[in-house]
């Protein structure tokens, strides 16, 4: 497995490889890795020639900067990890490297979806992410990139920066990764106490309950929101939000739309929690 933290060396890598008629797939990550991001490199392996992983802890991604300090950095197990699982290049830029002339940067916004749910309690997160991603693509140059849809909101954030910027990169969704009790696989898990993490599994299963409610025929979907946040206050969560939306675009749904995802964001000790689950109407699903 090659390692390299500098642009120009990842750069000169890549044309080595697609002069040889290699096909790149690309896993852009923050670290920590765990069972969910090696399924997202076991899928790129499957999908392409070469293999690539990033390791980068993005510092416009976040709104506060106690999160960005306290965000766990693991390099040395997370190479381990990826020279295991059949990584062939894994890049970790430095903050300087990516951001040579700090914080006053070109940046990438892609408007309306941006500002919803996740948007509206983390100013300039999606901002801070499509920006990174747009860079890394142009440095990385890949057929294809791999994300993992439990950030739901952000995957379609990338399929659009992707198709308004004519990016000649195909993006792949690949479904949550979950421990054995329904909990999404996150770096973030780790900031859970033993009696937190008991608790943590009731977040899944709340969602599984509210798409079982829509499945029914229920279609009071302000009534089922509001249920639902008030079932996981009650089990110990504080709740940001839960949302019943279109999938197509993630605007509020009607009685007439079938294809839909619930989100959810909630707050457990110090850990903020993101899940969703998809809903189709009129079809059966597991």
């Amino acid at each position: 497995m090659l390692h390299f933290s500098k642009i120009s060396h990842v750069r000169k890598q890549i044309n080595k490889w697609k002069q040889q008629g290699n096909k790149i797939a690309f896993v852009p990550t923050m670290g920590n890795l765990h069972a969910g991001h090696l399924a997202l490199l076991e899928k790129a392996k499957e999908l392409a020639d070469k293999a690539i992983v990033s390791i980068f802890v993005n510092p416009i991604q976040f709104d506060q900067e106690k999160d960005l300090q306290a965000y766990p950095r693991t390099l040395s197990d997370d190479k381990d990890k990826l020279l295991a699982s059949g990584c062939d290049l894994v890049f970790t830029p430095s903050v300087d490297e990516l951001y040579p002339n700090g914080s006053h940067i070109t940046r990438v916004e892609v408007p309306k979806i941006s500002e919803l749910l996740e948007g509206e309690y983390r100013p300039g997160h999606f901002s801070g992410v499509s920006t990174v991603v747009s860079k890394l693509f142009n440095i990385v140059m890949p057929d294809i990139a791999v994300f993992g849809e439990k950030d739901f909101q952000q995957l379609m954030i990338i399929k659009k920066m992707v198709a308004d910027l004519d990016m000649p990169v195909e993006i792949i969704g690949l479904p949550t990764i979950r421990e054995p009790d329904g909990l999404a696989m996150s770096s973030r898990n780790g900031y859970l106490t033993s009696q937190e993490r008991l608790i943590a599994a009731k977040f899944y299963k709340e969602l599984q309950s509210l798409h079982k409610k829509l499945k029914e025929g229920c279609k009071d979907f302000m009534e089922l929101q509001q249920l639902s946040i008030k079932k996981l206050n009650k089990a110990g969560f504080k709740a940001d939000y839960i949302e019943i939306r279109k999938e197509s675009d993630l605007m509020p749904v009607s009685a007439e739309d079938t294809d839909m995802v619930i989100l959810g964001s909630v707050w457990l000790g110090k850990a903020r929690l993101i899940d969703n689950v998809r809903v189709k109407l009129g079809v059966h699903s597991k």
